[in-house]
């Protein structure tokens, strides 16, 4: 018994049924039945025969009354109680494959009240557990994948040196001292990457100038841009709307915006940067000459490791992690991303809640 709930809740409505019978039982035999004695007296008639009469017939209705109570309580307990319990029951199952790693089970919703609502809560867990794995798995293959071109170069070029095959002059040692810095790279932009997963818990919210921070992140690629002879606009208020942000990680989201659109932007062309705000939101968006970026690839320019085939090369450098910490981020302040395709530019920034319109949301 301990360990059934529905034997428990069976138990209580037997136990609120034995006690009701008792109760009526005791008044009957106490008050009623004093109440009928009464009444012989009054009309002068024999009371013996007719009170003993009477108490063995309510007696006996109370028995029928009390099994009849009984048997209807045990089966609509037993009927309401699997109905409430059965999907907690396959709350429990369904648990238990999930701690064995088969994220993929549902639960039945069968009804909309709170075990309903229950039952569609752990569905959309089970789904966000079913997300993070997935996610998981990916992304120990994608850095699997990516680290493995690096190190096999490394180990080609050592295997070389070691047979003679290749001397061990400056220019191989060169090549050797980029595969490394490409692995460095690479390690720093996961462990970013993992940090910008967790930052929604660790925002350092201020009130902060998004124009003044474009214009310090694109001073520091100014050497970058002169060297491929790029111009940068910024289309931006005199005096724009503030937003609330975590300062330092608002910089990062910048700077890989910035590096990314001076990468892919051909030599000689222009990179135009915008900050609007429609009263709730602010928009910055960065927009480049879209060069071989194609519609498909659109859905695809924020997640981890991505990169169109045509510059799968690793012409312009970078492992695709940039952008998905940019989402990681910006979705972290309660923001969101773009990437837009539109007269053979392509638009990809992300917009921030104003600070006036995030305060005005606060209680």
């Amino acid at each position: 018994m301990k360990r059934y709930l529905i034997v428990k809740l069976i138990a209580v409505n037997l136990v609120v049924v034995g006690f009701a019978v008792v109760v009526v039982w005791l008044a009957i035999d106490t008050l009623a039945a004093g109440y009928f004695v009464t009444l012989m007296e009054k009309y002068h008639i024999s009371p013996e025969p007719a009170h003993a009469m009477f108490v063995d017939s309510i007696h006996r209705y109370l028995i029928w009354a009390f099994g009849g109570a009984i048997f209807l309580a045990v089966v609509l307990s037993y009927v309401m109680n699997r109905r409430i319990l059965g999907p907690l029951t396959r709350m429990t199952a369904i648990t238990s494959e999930i701690a064995a790693g088969e994220f993929s089970a549902r639960v039945p919703v069968a009804t909309a009240d709170e075990v309903g609502r229950l039952a569609r809560a752990f569905n959309r867990m089970a789904e966000n557990l079913e997300k993070i794995e997935h996610l998981r798995r990916s992304l120990m293959i994608d850095v699997a994948h990516e680290l493995r071109t690096p190190l096999t170069n490394i180990r080609g070029y050592l295997e070389a040196l070691n047979d003679g095959v290749l001397p061990p002059e400056a220019e191989t040692l060169s090549l050797l001292q980029d595969e490394t810095l490409r692995l460095v790279q690479l390690v720093e932009d996961v462990l970013a990457l993992a940090r910008a997963d967790a930052a929604s818990s660790q925002l350092e919210l201020t009130v902060v100038d998004p124009k003044a921070m474009v214009d310090n992140t694109v001073a520091t690629f100014a050497p970058a841009i002169t060297n491929k002879s790029l111009v940068v606009r910024l289309n931006a208020p005199a005096t724009p709307e503030p937003i609330h942000a975590d300062r330092d990680r608002l910089a990062r989201v910048l700077r890989n915006l910035t590096d990314n659109a001076i990468q892919y932007a051909p030599p000689g062309t222009v990179v135009d940067i915008t900050i609007e705000a429609d009263g709730k939101w602010v928009r910055l968006d960065y927009a480049n000459v879209a060069g071989d970026i194609l519609p498909d690839d659109l859905p695809y320019l924020f997640e981890r490791f991505f990169r169109g085939e045509k510059s799968r090369s690793r012409h312009h450098g970078g492992a695709g992690i940039g952008l998905s910490i940019v989402r990681e981020l910006v979705e972290a302040h309660g923001g969101k991303v773009h990437s837009e395709l539109a007269n053979g530019m392509v638009h990809i920034g992300f917009s921030l809640p104003l600070a006036t319109a995030r305060d005005a949301e606060q209680p």
